[in-house]
């Protein structure tokens, strides 16, 4: 019969903080509630720098601005040797298109999507493995979705594309573990965000139930964060699974 391990656990108070896509939506969310929760710098990771000013500006020395394109290789590890104080690493930075499996484009879409939200999370765990391995606490948080683990056919392409997120999100908890890097594996559902109405969602939940429970799952120690209302339906129904077989140790 298998145990449970004892579960790695951070808490934001006094850490140093990467989030990509700081500028809006989630991201922005994330960056401004781990400030709220006592984190003692937060690297604002984005594409333009000059989009991180309103936080730059009402933060401080408390947040500094960096470049990247986590489409960019060279890029991300730039970013890399810039926050080698990085003690939490929030992957959020994603792009949507709507693409269903017969679209004419959707090999277009799937390359994009892929690039940026499956092979990005590979480059950004890459690029902050040493930086992390070398803290007394550190964690890696990946934004997912529930579109990695229902199909969405109007957006079909995404859902792959974050379907293969999340089973390297998979590899990097069970593979970190021995380093004792913590893995945490969000999936909202419908968020108040640009990328939800650009799919067809109107109401979504706003983007701070995201946030603050990333801050409680790292707390607690959790692999699996389903912040919002939508969310929490699928985990009902998926939970047993999840725990049974996606966090159950490694029997060889």
């Amino acid at each position: 019969m298998n145990t449970k391990q004892q579960p790695l656990t951070i808490d934001i108070q006094d850490k140093v903080a990467v989030v990509t896509g700081a500028n809006r939506g989630i991201g922005r969310s994330i960056a401004e509630t781990f400030l709220q929760a006592g984190a003692k710098k937060v690297y604002l990771a984005v594409r333009q720098l000059e989009s991180a000013q309103p936080l730059v500006a009402q933060y401080g020395d408390r947040v500094q601005a960096v470049q990247v394109d986590v489409a960019d290789h060279a890029a991300i590890q730039r970013l890399a040797q810039q926050t080698p104080d990085a003690q939490v690493v929030v992957n959020n930075a994603g792009v949507l298109k709507t693409a269903d499996p017969t679209s004419p484009d959707a090999e277009a879409a799937l390359a994009f999507e892929f690039n940026i939200n499956t092979v990005g999370l590979l480059r950004m765990a890459q690029a902050y493995q040493p930086i992390l391995a070398a803290q007394d606490e550190a964690a890696f948080v990946q934004l997912n979705s529930v579109a990695s683990i229902k199909n969405f056919a109007p957006f079909s392409t995404y859902s792959a594309s974050k379907a293969a997120a999340y089973s390297l999100t998979q590899g990097l908890k069970d593979s970190w573990a021995e380093q004792g890097i913590q893995v945490l594996s969000v999936h909202p559902g419908p968020i108040a965000t640009d990328m939800a109405k650009q799919a067809g969602f109107d109401d979504g939940d706003p983007v701070d139930v995201v946030a603050t429970g990333i801050v409680q799952a790292l707390k607690t120690g959790q692999f699996h964060l389903f912040p919002d209302s939508m969310a929490k339906q699928i985990e009902a129904a998926y939970h047993d699974y999840a725990e049974n077989v996606i966090e159950a140790p490694v029997v060889e």
